[in-house]
């Protein structure tokens, strides 16, 4: 039977606080990573561990009966693991990163989070560019490991994370903000503001792949500055999903048709030439739906 430590504490979790979403909450994962634990566990032991229902969940008589087995292999796990970190040096050591700015304001400060609960005394160095700078920090070994667009610069190992959809991003009163899809060629109708970073056109690959040229007003190396002046009337745009999760200006987004997407990924030269600590901080990404 292959053990996946994390979904024995997500078991755990989900019974002390009642319910997916708010173990999801503590463990820094999203909601269906945890449900697709629970699943998993399902499915490998051959039982229900819960009954749902609409205020939460509660134990199955058979999740009841392997809850302390799973608590005793969470704790006994956590004195192995207490034992090779000891041998491997896993005890301090430094974790350089390289990331783009949605990837650092999204996903990196819950992941370190519960990354330093497990080892408070690793220490990270974060480094913020683009797709190719990262791609080049790596090669050069200048960072660790990078967040950054697939497919990758050749020659690095790449371990795909999440697919991440591009939106339309509008003013509140625009009218194609009554749509629920957006046609990606009335985007050309309005002024635009482009989001161009470095050496990165990701926004402008998606208008040439489909043989169209917006009419870009302005062109912006910062996320949230887009949305600014989106706020302000000054165009219409389109950024990641991921950016706009947490949007400070009052703007609205609507999905594009076709659906153009960029998949994410964690880069690095080697996996098996890697410290130990970034082995480990890899591990943390293996279920974690960022």
């Amino acid at each position: 039977m292959d053990i996946n430590i994390q979904k024995y504490k997500a078991f755990i979790k989900v019974v002390e606080l009642g319910s997916f979403t708010r173990a999801a909450e503590k463990l820094f994962y999203s909601q269906s990573a945890i449900s697709r634990m629970i699943n998993d566990l399902e499915k490998e032991w051959q039982v229900s561990l819960f009954e749902r229902h609409r205020s939460g969940v509660r134990l199955t008589s058979d999740g009841i009966t392997l809850l302390p087995f799973a608590k005793s292999v969470c704790e006994e796990y956590l004195k192995l693991q207490a034992e090779v970190d000891a041998l491997n040096g896993l005890q301090s050591g430094m974790i350089r990163i390289g990331t783009f700015s949605s990837v650092a304001t999204h996903w990196l400060p819950g992941m370190l989070s519960a990354f330093q609960r497990d080892y408070p005394n690793i220490d990270f160095e974060l480094l913020l560019g683009d797709y190719s700078e990262i791609e080049s920090w790596i090669a050069e070994g200048r960072v660790d490991c990078g967040f950054t667009r697939l497919p990758s610069l050749p020659g690095l190992e790449t371990i795909f994370l999440e697919k991440d959809d591009y939106l339309a991003v509008l003013p509140q009163d625009h009218p194609l903000a009554e749509n629920d899809l957006v046609p990606l060629a009335a985007l050309c109708d309005r002024p635009f503001i482009l989001l161009e970073k470095g050496s990165s056109h990701e926004i402008s690959e998606i208008f040439s792949a489909a043989s169209l040229t917006p009419r870009v007003k302005f062109t912006l190396w910062d996320d949230y500055a887009v949305m600014a002046m989106v706020a302000q009337g000054l165009g219409v745009s389109i950024l990641p999903r991921l950016i706009l999760r947490s949007v400070p200006h009052q703007i609205v987004t609507r999905p594009i048709d076709g659906a153009p997407y960029r998949d994410i990924g964690l880069a690095l030269r080697s996996s098996k030439t890697c410290s130990r600590a970034v082995q480990q901080f890899i591990s943390y990404l293996s279920y974690r739906n960022l």
